[in-house]
């Protein structure tokens, strides 16, 4: 608990006390309270105990060790791209993509009150990029925060009217914030994608749009990486993520984390992906799943 601040370790050990009443239905989601992974969980699954975690591999430690029955990861956001280690954590959990969903990044401007007492404001520094202009016109001093939430938190429990925080709108009612503007992002289209990561697959009905997510080690050849993705092309499958990677700090061992539409008992999806395993060293699936409204 020493890693949340006084007010948000209270919350904590209530969302523990309800997920451990009702596991299997638990969501684990890394940050503080009032954290955008938290608000994906609120908005995805309203109706279930949303679980924090300090990190991303004690969220996904809950779901492979059954606290909890399932975990909201972030992959990538609009603005800065993939989460950092994501990439490694997910083939190495054993576990499966079960679904996506997609959050609109709000930054709110919190505080204690009154609004013209602000002098400094604590956040993520990637929050306080995505807010450079607004605040630098307000005149208030960026302060680097190792999250929104608990930035939020930590203006909440230093009841200093001179600092706020630049965090969700969930953030503030959570700590008891006052909120003197919404949306104070410079970029309007700033979105980050989560994954949902389960123990078991979960069947897909019939006639849904799937997404499948997968990654693979190309051969050590001229051209390795254009014939192995080759039989999409023929196929038509539609690629919409494609991202490489070095593991162990090998040069020589490209690995490539991929988004398609479609899923694998589709005839084309099937022969795009035969082919792709007899162009690389190996090929492993990490989920097919629906594909997220935000999509269309």
């Amino acid at each position: 608990m020493s890693s949340y601040s006084p007010r948000a370790a209270t919350l904590v050990e209530a969302m523990e006390r309800a997920a451990a009443a009702n596991p299997l239905a638990a969501v684990a989601f890394q940050g503080a309270p009032g954290a955008y992974s938290h608000q994906a969980v609120r908005e995805k699954y309203p109706d279930r105990p949303a679980l924090p975690c300090v990190t991303f591999e004690d969220a996904i430690e809950t779901v492979q060790s059954g606290r909890a029955g399932l975990a909201m990861i972030p992959i990538e956001n609009s603005l800065h791209g993939r989460v950092a280690d994501v990439h490694f954590l997910l083939p190495e959990s054993g576990l499966h993509i079960v679904g996506e969903h997609f959050v609109r990044v709000r930054h709110c401007l919190l505080g204690l009150g009154p609004r013209d007492a602000l002098r400094a404001v604590l956040s993520h520094p990637q929050a306080l990029g995505q807010c450079r202009g607004r605040l630098r016109g307000w005149g208030l001093e960026p302060v680097a925060h190792f999250d929104t939430a608990g930035a939020a938190a930590a203006v909440a429990d230093a009841g200093d009217n001179v600092e706020g925080a630049v965090a969700s709108r969930l953030a503030a009612e959570l700590y008891g914030l006052e909120v003197f503007a919404e949306g104070i992002e410079d970029a309007d289209h700033n979105t980050t994608r989560f994954v949902i990561l389960s123990r078991e697959t979960v069947p897909m009905s019939a006639g849904t749009p799937a997404m499948t997510s997968f990654i693979f080690e190309t051969r050590n050849v001229p051209a390795s990486l254009f014939k192995a993705l080759g039989g999409f092309a023929t196929n038509g499958v539609n690629i919409t993520k494609l991202e490489s990677y070095l593991r162990d700090g090998r040069f020589s061992a490209v690995e490539f984390y991929v988004d398609i539409e479609g899923a694998p008992y589709e005839p084309p999806v099937a022969l795009a992906l035969e082919e792709l395993a007899f162009h690389t060293k190996w090929v492993r699936l990490l989920g097919t799943y629906p594909r997220g409204r935000d999509r269309n």
